[in-house]
């Protein structure tokens, strides 16, 4: 039976903020008085003990509530089993693979020879060790273009908090519950495969479902790359290697972009380049907009997910937003963020600081996460929007403008619609882009 303070603590919160009750902030450091309400009426829940995550050291109540709001288990060891050996392995070294092509093949749609599941040690948002999986899919017919085997690096839009709503998992498993269409509309997959070129499908939010966290996604996708060349050196050593992702899948190919030159520059010369629609480069911004509205069920999805890997904002979760954050919540997938937002409720409802998007934590992630500074060591085609109301296009023309500066080969296209039509209508253009630079064509400029 659910707990009776509980229940009436969250009617009596949402009660009064949609009645429009307010409360006068607090100036020093600490909870607002609505936030200290919060806390006097909900309970904490009880958590039972865990263990620190792998590479960090937490205090036992912080380690307990990390533990709580990770993601399930999927019964799936592959994905599920933090490897012990990853200190003495190098980034995209090879854990273990299976070949999931009887599951993988009705899905691709286009007749394929054969997909792999891999499974190799990544890089978390601090460098410590961590692991990656992603799959690789071979068209059946044979290359017979020059060079070796391009591949397609499809940066999915994952946008969720469980570990059953990644690619890779319906690539092993088939359809299921937590199937997303996402995953095969627009076709990137089927096409690229039907034109002989590989794909590979990067699990970008890594083993923690990190959604939204760009460094993360950005060496999920390095370390896929460097796992494919090295599980099959033979076929695809020297193949060139085009990223392409768009909204959440634009964070993976763009945090590629961003840290290449520094991550693995052995791959400079083997990427052709990186495409990125519907982009969020300024996370500040977007928290901003998104907080308070229809948006706030993004905001709060992804708040909870980069919490996984910067266990520390844990600390700053109230009462109310530790039940939440371990209730099935936690392993919703894509399609269910949006609906979580219908209250329309500002983060503050969840969190024990006033004011917390001008907070000194969230300040640090947003400084840590801020590759803005950085310069690609690839060609770049950035396409957006130009009425989407909830990315603005001003965050892909900031990018632009500032690699121009720094030399670097960047092509922008504006669209006339919002996010979901810049989607499809963007789609056709990144992929003749792809398409162009996995041929070898020298990439167009518009930084003049």
């Amino acid at each position: 039976m659910p707990n009776i303070r509980l229940v009436v603590g969250v009617i009596a919160v949402v009660g009064a903020l949609l009645s429009g009750q307010t409360y006068a902030w607090a100036d020093e450091p600490g909870p607002s008085p609505a936030q200290q309400w919060i806390d006097d009426v909900v309970p904490a829940p009880g958590l039972p003990p865990a263990a620190s995550p792998p590479e960090r050291v937490l205090s036992p109540e912080l380690s307990a509530l990390w533990n709580a709001v990770s993601a399930s288990p999927t019964g799936d060891p592959i994905f599920d089993r933090w490897p012990e050996d990853l200190a003495g392995r190098a980034p995209g070294e090879i854990v273990e693979w299976r070949d999931v092509t009887a599951t993988a093949a009705p899905l691709v749609v286009v007749p394929i020879r054969r997909a792999l599941l891999l499974k190799f040690r990544s890089s978390d948002s601090y460098g410590k060790p961590s692991f990656g999986t992603a799959t690789l899919i071979v068209p059946a017919a044979e290359w017979t273009g020059a060079g070796s085997r391009p591949v397609v690096v499809n940066a999915l839009p994952i946008n969720s908090l469980g570990r059953t709503c990644t690619p890779s998992y319906a690539l092993a498993h088939g359809l299921h519950q937590k199937f997303s269409m996402g995953d095969l509309i627009p076709p990137t997959t089927a096409w690229a495969v039907q034109r002989g070129y590989a794909v590979l499908v990067p699990d970008h939010e890594g083993p923690r479902m990190a959604y939204g966290e760009p460094i993360v996604a950005g060496h999920a996708v390095l370390d896929a790359v460097r796992a494919v060349r090295h599980q099959l050196p033979v076929e695809f050593g020297e193949s060139r290697f085009a990223v392409s992702g768009y909204s959440g899948g634009a964070i993976a190919s763009y945090g590629a972009a961003m840290l290449l030159g520094e991550y693995a520059p052995e791959l400079a010369p083997v990427v052709a380049g990186m495409s990125m629609g519907g982009l969020i480069t300024d996370y500040r911004a977007i928290a901003e907009k998104f907080n308070g509205n229809v948006a706030s069920g993004i905001l709060m999805a992804a708040g909870l997910a980069i919490a996984r890997e910067h266990p520390q904002m844990l600390a700053h979760l109230n009462n109310l937003a530790q039940w939440v954050a371990i209730s099935p919540i936690k392993d919703t997938c894509g399609d269910s963020n949006g609906p979580l937002g219908v209250l329309g409720l500002p983060i503050d409802v969840g969190l024990n600081v006033a004011d917390p998007l001008r907070s000194d934590f969230i300040e640090s992630y947003f400084e840590h996460v801020d590759l803005t500074t950085r310069k690609a060591v690839a060609p770049m085609y950035i396409y957006h929007g130009s009425l989407d109301f909830g990315v603005p296009i001003e965050q892909g023309l900031a990018l632009q403008r500032k690699q121009c500066e720094l030399g670097v080969t960047v092509f922008h296209q504006p669209l006339f619609g919002e996010h979901i039509i810049g989607l499809f209508g963007g789609w056709p253009g990144s992929m003749a882009w792809i398409d162009a630079r996995l041929r070898g064509e020298p990439a167009p400029n518009s930084c003049h």
